[in-house]
């Protein structure tokens, strides 16, 4: 019995020769294949730019890095995400502060971002939960009015778009935002085993990206001056360079996106075809004017009133060969979070009945129909 996965990478011979062909060349890293993966990446999401580096979680700190958040400026963002992002806006020295999410959308809340505004506020930070696009001409209209910076954490929504007035968006475009970021680990739409990227449409944040990715050295036209060997060092940067292998693993992965993004949305609507009409399960709510790219398919189950425990029923579908998992643990949970910033769940109402409830389900491009439908079948017979 082959075992099932919530989410798995989707990595073929083309992939192979791709890097292949670069271990075999006179560079491996610091190469040419960093700058095409990032032309190939910004030309997708619409974006006049884009910096590819080592993780989603290296992308999140130097684009906090890169607006000059520092201590004593709060960055606002959702309770429902994966640590690394407010972990970013604390690595710079800021604090994060929580805005409750929608419970239909699992997103973060417009109306509650106003409500966790103060003096300090200095970013809005929104997270694409699950791949489905915020709010985001709601939430830049909130942002440009009080001159603030806007970072999307898209790590889940490469492919998602979203409808502002008659035009629709693609997530990365950054029209309404000033950076988006986002993940390229095994289970994301794309992969380069560990990677992430940010695009922006401006020069300066570029220009400041590129700095921090390496060291914060400069090589411009005044080292170039000097010598053919020097350098400077002006800022303090990191070692957040990403490898040219890498990059063509990440060219060759956006040769498949688009039928990456098709499979997923195939699955996504068997489930919801089932999951809808079941009594005690909700799915994510899916508004005209916004299209998914499903990184993650979720249930939000009323285990009470179905006489169930979500780990005997996570346990049982393991049994049966099927991975299922909980995203996310609500950041203010974390210990970390508790003892630092004294949070309290009662403060996050929608954000802990989603919790409470929420079970996600085996979603990637090589899931079979009948691996679909074993998951459905196996669902049934438990809560029948």
């Amino acid at each position: 019995m082959r075992f099932i996965p919530y989410g798995n990478h989707c990595i073929d011979s083309d992939d192979l020769r791709h890097i292949e062909a670069v271990l075999f060349s006179s560079r491996i890293t610091q190469g040419p294949k960093v700058g095409e993966f990032e032309a190939r990446l910004a030309k997708y999401c619409q974006a006049k730019y884009a910096v590819a580096v080592s993780s989603g979680t290296a992308a999140l700190h130097i684009a906090c890095l890169a607006t000059g958040l520092k201590k004593g400026d709060e960055a606002i963002t959702s309770p429902i995400t994966f640590v690394a992002t407010p972990n970013a806006a604390i690595y710079v020295g800021a604090k994060p502060v929580f805005a409750d999410i929608d419970y239909d959308t699992v997103n973060i809340d417009p109306g509650q971002i106003e409500k966790r505004i103060t003096r300090n506020t200095k970013v809005i930070l929104p997270v694409h939960f699950a791949g489905l696009p915020c709010d985001m001409e709601r939430i830049y209209r909130i942002a440009k009015e009080r001159r603030f910076i806007v970072i999307e954490d898209a790590s889940h929504a490469l492919g998602a778009e979203y409808k502002a007035g008659e035009k629709w968006f693609k997530v990365g475009s950054c029209r309404h935002s000033n950076m988006a970021i986002f993940s390229f680990h095994p289970v994301k739409h794309i992969t380069t085993g560990e990677g992430g990227a940010i695009t922006t449409n401006s020069r300066k944040l570029y220009e400041k990206l590129i700095t921090l990715r390496s060291h914060g050295i400069h090589k411009d036209k005044h080292t170039v001056r000097i010598g053919p060997w020097y350098y400077e060092m002006r800022d303090l940067g990191f070692n957040y360079r990403i490898s040219d292998f890498q990059s063509a693993l990440g060219i060759s992965q956006m040769n498949k996106l688009a039928n990456f993004l098709k499979r997923r949305r195939e699955i996504a609507k068997i489930y919801n075809r089932y999951f809808e009409g079941i009594d005690g399960i909700e799915v994510q709510r899916v508004d005209s004017g916004y299209i998914s790219a499903w990184h993650l398919f979720i249930l939000k189950i009323d285990y009470r009133r179905l006489h169930l425990k979500r780990q005997s029923l996570m346990n049982t579908l393991r049994k049966n060969g099927i991975g299922t998992q909980v995203h996310y643990i609500p950041v203010y949970r974390q210990p970390f979070y508790r003892r630092v910033f004294a949070l309290s769940p009662k403060d996050y109402p929608n954000a802990e009945r989603y919790y409470q409830r929420a079970l996600s389900l085996p979603i990637y491009p090589r899931l079979k129909d009948e691996e679909v439908a074993k998951i459905i079948r196996s669902f049934k017979c438990i809560i029948s």
